[in-house]
């Protein structure tokens, strides 16, 4: 018996054509959707994080000229070879080289040399007149042993605040590059000489909360100090 032809129209199974055009159009939404994410990551990673405060240290000293800072007194400062700064006693009075802009809280790191017997710091919360220190602190630099390096002396009156423990006061290396790192948020002061914790004090008599940071060369006309790789790090929350 003879079979009748089977229609297109009565085979439940699609054609090619229509199942390759089925695949195409599925092959193409997932193109779109592929590179709507690709896009969303790229931009994405793109994007700046938002930087969050005291994350950064900044580079405080250019290593080329004097921009940002402003010498108090007669002494000089100047910028040698190798981006060091160098100051030199002129005269036998004070001398200081003080930033442009005030700090409050931060970490400050540097590396100094004691070039000569001269005495040094690095001053905080720092206010002058004349060449007199009228407010802030400082952490002592002085190459001599027992002459308490990486300790606090205030400017208020009461002299020195914190000495470190005296199996510490052979750190500092003179002739040699030291590396120091001070920090001050709020009353808090903290100091690390070349690797060893020096003083973490807190002051219950805390001065001016904001001042200047300022190098120190001592009276006397002996100051040879150089110092370079000045990094700070705001802590400031104002």
């Amino acid at each position: 018996m003879n079979r009748p032809a089977l229609h297109a129209t009565d085979s439940a199974a699609p054609s090619a054509s229509s199942a390759g055009s089925s695949w195409r159009r599925f092959i193409a939404c997932g193109v779109v959707v592929l590179a709507a994410f690709l896009s969303v990551g790229v931009s994405s990673s793109q994007e700046p994080k938002p930087k969050t405060p005291g994350n950064d240290w900044i580079q405080l000293f250019n290593e080329k000229d004097l921009t940002g800072w402003s010498n108090v007194g007669a002494e000089s400062w100047s910028v040698e070879g190798d981006g060091i700064l160098h100051g030199k006693g002129l005269t036998k009075a004070y001398g200081y080289l003080q930033t442009d802009k005030n700090y409050k809280d931060f970490q400050l790191s540097l590396r100094f040399k004691c070039v000569g017997d001269g005495n040094s710091g690095v001053f905080f919360h720092t206010g002058f007149k004349g060449v007199d220190a009228t407010q802030g602190f400082q952490f002592e630099i002085d190459c001599t042993m027992m002459h308490h390096t990486a300790g606090v002396y205030a400017e208020d009156g009461r002299g020195w605040v914190v000495w470190p423990s005296p199996e510490n006061e052979g750190v500092v290396r003179k002739g040699e590059w030291n590396d120091y790192l001070v920090e001050v948020v709020g009353n808090r002061y903290r100091s690390r000489l070349n690797g060893v914790q020096m003083v973490d004090f807190t002051d219950p008599k805390p001065g001016a909360p904001d001042g200047t940071i300022a190098l120190q060369l001592h009276a006397g006309g002996a100051g040879n100090m150089q110092f370079k790789d000045i990094w700070i790090r705001d802590l400031s929350k104002r």
